[in-house]
């Protein structure tokens, strides 16, 4: 703790830096009104929520897992009369039109006759040649063989050189060796590689060009180029007067220029199949306003596979507004219920907030748990998918895992059992519309969250959110089994240790969300729970530290306030705890100038030398110091609502009898600066915390405080306090005002007990006539003078003055 100024400081750099935030972030918002606010935030809340309700088509939410030959979980219906494409079908049937498509094969006659010119070339070329050397070597024209070589391709040139030399250039032999050529290579020659493309049927073009031509392939003679040079080699193999040397060795001349003429066209093949492809018409889906597509057990075949698909496109596409706007308006709708029923319930009972803030917290809390369940489904849905035996296939079984009652938990340990049980319900309806199982999840989520509702008591331990989680998961081991039984699951042993595991794992998910969220929401819309009531009763905390060291008096007159208010509040059913930790610091404030408030004097009274307004003003600022304390160190606003209201708006009536008794002839007092700035209490415990404390006060200032004199105290105070009008805006019956006053003379007159009488000591007289003279050195300052209940200065409004009397009145 540090000094701030001169005087402690109470909160870290990092916590004012945060209050600043939050104070910069928060004007916009504060800049508007009330109701305008109210409709931003439940317009907003109803957004956010139709976005995560809005996950799939309505109409068929399981339809994307089904696949051919799956079994149909329940009836799919029309929703609308549909008239669409079947994407599928229609894709298959195009498939089938391009695989139907006869391949396209490139025709060139022309190759054949190049084949023959180049032979032919050849021949003449090699004639030329034996020409030349004979008339060069004056011979008798008969070339020597072995210096011709064939001018053409040939795996032996010299050997074909020599045949054709050895027959003397025959044109006959020519003849005949180009018949063959052009009878072998004549025909559809095709490349082997181009086999895999071989159908029954196909289709012709011819290099020049012209319409392609339908052949069959059978009737065409289509051969191999290796089919047709092995024919070419056995022909040539077949000459009469030929030697078997020459017919080899001219066969290696004739067979490198058969080539094929005719190849697979693939960008004509692919055109041609496009085409077809586009020729075929899509195949149209037609179905009417509720027709039965498929039945629960039917078996999914390709047909209905295509009508899934157009229900869902319908889902997707034209239904999607309707869809948003739907639910949209459907969640406005339940958002406003439960608004209207906040308004309600606040009316016919004290809520730790106010009505919007408690709607707020409602919404929140509904909002969060449909976050957890959009994220739960989708994990349940990916974990059954993975799965392909069961039962962890089955999503309903995984869905158990999800905390429904995590939201209804958080609103019943902070605000209201009621509100709670709203709360559950929307949980549950939204449920059912993200569930593939709908009303038995719905069931299952009411349920489970109405057994956290009604499961706890009062929140005054951390262990209370365990409790909660393990019976939600008791409850829900139950639950899962009653859903298996109703929705006909087969009850197998691992179907059944499956659903319980993930019920138990459900109950612990709810605790561990619900207390990571606690804290959160105690801070944003500063609840109090019991919890954090024992967190602030903490005698470490900096204030009470320095309240029980710098005003001691003060600090030991709040812990007799808090044990009377908490007796007080006990016999009419008010919240006992809230009582006594407002009293811890109700009167922080005193903090600013501890020793100018009686109970921290040791006899002398700084108010004797102080004119009656200083001394008012000095009293009076307590409050507002005390609130300005508050702010700074982040007190929740019940607690700091106490720091006014115990003084409401009373009058320091002794001071301004004082003042008026002062002031000169024809000057007037201002009876507001002897006025508590208030208000007045507004809930029972400020009314009985100003009770408390005036009682309190003047029990302390009795002599001899004996039961008598203690009830007729108590009882001039709570007249005085009454008449006032003090108590007219808080909920306070007469009733229990009678209860409060007993309870609060029942425990003064404990805490004040007399003495027990030992045998041979004579108790003092009770007569003021015969009681012994204390000397002023032995007196005890916390009975502060002899007087009786008549003579404790009680203004109007019922509260103790010890400042105005001076220390000689005192004694």
């Amino acid at each position: 703790m540090k000094r701030h100024g001169r005087r402690p400081r109470f909160t870290s750099p990092l916590t004012d830096a945060r209050n600043r935030a939050a104070e910069l972030l928060g004007r916009p918002l504060r800049r508007l009104r009330p109701a305008t606010r109210l409709v931003i935030g439940f317009f907003a809340l109803s957004l956010l929520s139709t976005a995560l309700l809005a996950r799939t088509g309505p109409a068929m939410p399981a339809s994307e897992a089904y696949q051919e030959g799956d079994i149909v979980s329940a009836d799919v219906t029309s929703p609308a009369d549909i008239s669409t494409v079947d994407e599928g079908q229609t894709a298959r049937r195009r498939d089938a039109a391009r695989h139907a498509v006869a391949p396209v094969w490139t025709y060139d006659p022309a190759r054949i006759e190049q084949a023959l010119q180049s032979f032919r070339s050849s021949w003449t070329t090699l004639r030329q040649q034996a020409e030349s050397r004979a008339s060069d070597a004056n011979s008798n024209n008969a070339p020597s063989p072995g210096d011709l070589v064939w001018p053409g391709p040939a795996e032996d040139p010299v050997g074909a050189a020599r045949a054709v030399a050895a027959h003397r250039f025959d044109p006959s032999a020519l003849e005949a060796l180009t018949r063959i050529l052009r009878e072998q290579g004549g025909g559809f020659v095709y490349d082997e590689r181009d086999a895999a493309h071989l159908k029954q049927e196909g289709q012709m073009i011819e290099v020049r060009g012209g319409t392609p031509p339908s052949v069959s392939v059978s009737q065409a003679g289509f051969s191999s180029v290796s089919a047709a040079r092995e024919s070419l080699r056995r022909r040539v193999s077949q000459l009469a007067g030929w030697t078997a040397q020459e017919r080899e060795s001219i066969a290696s001349a004739l067979v490198p220029l058969l080539r094929p003429n005719v190849y697979y066209d693939v960008p004509a093949t692919e055109s041609a199949a496009e085409a077809a492809a586009r020729a075929v018409a899509p195949a149209v889906v037609t179905l009417k306003r509720n027709q039965t597509i498929a039945r629960e057990g039917d078996t999914v075949t390709p047909h209905m596979l295509g009508q899934f698909a157009a229900v869902r496109r319908y889902s997707q596409t034209e239904r999607r507004p309707q869809l948003y706007i739907g639910l949209f308006l459907l969640v406005c709708a339940l958002y406003w219920g439960a608004w209207r029923f906040t308004e309600y319930r606040s009316t016919i009972t004290t809520l730790p907030l106010a009505p919007r803030r408690a709607f707020a917290l409602v919404g929140i809390s509904v909002l969060y748990g449909l976050l957890l369940m959009r994220v739960g489904f989708a994990l349940a849905e990916s974990i059954a998918a993975q799965s392909t035996h069961a039962p962890t296939n089955d999503v309903g079984l995984w869905t158990f895992a999800i905390p429904f009652a995590a939201a209804a938990l958080l609103v019943t340990l902070l605000v209201d059992t009621q509100l709670a049980l709203i709360t559950a319900v929307l949980t549950a309806f939204f449920a059912g519309l993200l569930a593939p199982g709908s009303m038995l999840t719905s069931c299952f989520a009411l349920v489970s969250s109405s057994a956290a509702i009604y499961g706890i008591g009062r929140y005054r331990e951390r262990q209370s959110v365990t409790k909660a989680g393990l019976l939600v998961g008791a409850f829900g081991v139950v639950l899962a089994v009653a859903v298996m039984l109703t929705a006909q699951k087969p009850l197998t042993l691992n179907a059944i240790l499956l659903a319980a595991a993930c019920a138990l794992a459900g109950g612990i998910l709810t605790a561990i969300f619900t207390g990571g969220l606690l804290p959160v929401n105690e801070s944003l819309f500063g609840i109090l729970t019991d919890v954090r009531l024992l967190e602030l009763s903490n005698a470490d905390l900096p204030v009470l530290g320095q309240l029980a060291l710098r005003a001691p008096g003060t600090n030991q007159h709040s812990h007799a306030v808090g044990q009377l208010a908490e007796e007080a509040c006990r016999a009419i059913g008010a919240n006992t705890l809230l009582a006594r930790i407002g009293a811890l610091y109700h009167d922080i404030g005193k903090l600013a100038a501890p020793e100018y408030f009686v109970e921290n004097q040791s006899g002398y009274n700084p108010h004797d030398r102080l004119r009656p307004q200083q001394s008012a003003r000095i009293i009076t600022s307590h409050v507002t110091y005390g609130l300005k304390l508050a702010r700074e160190i982040g007190l929740p606003h019940q607690i700091a609502s106490f720091i006014p209201q115990h003084h409401g708006t009373r009058t320091l009536h002794f001071f301004l009898r004082k003042a008026q008794a002062e002031a000169a002839e024809g000057e007037t007092v201002d009876e507001k600066e002897f006025r508590y700035p208030g208000p007045k209490p507004q809930f029972k415990e400020a009314a009985i915390m100003m009770l408390a404390d005036s009682c309190e006060a003047g029990a302390r200032s009795l002599a001899r405080p004996d039961p008598e004199s203690v009830r007729t105290i108590v009882s001039k105070i709570f007249d005085a306090v009454v008449s006032d009008g003090q108590l007219d805006e808080c909920d306070l019956s007469l009733r229990e005002l009678t209860k409060v006053r007993e309870a609060i003379t029942a425990s003064l007159v404990a805490i004040y007990h007399a003495r027990i009488d030992y045998p041979g000591f004579n108790p003092p007289s009770l007569d003021p006539a015969q009681a012994p003279h204390i000397p002023p050195a032995d007196f005890d300052s916390e009975e502060r003078g002899y007087r009786r209940p008549i003579e404790v200065p009680i203004s109007r409004g019922g509260e103790v003055e010890d400042e105005a009397l001076s220390g000689d009145i005192k004694k």
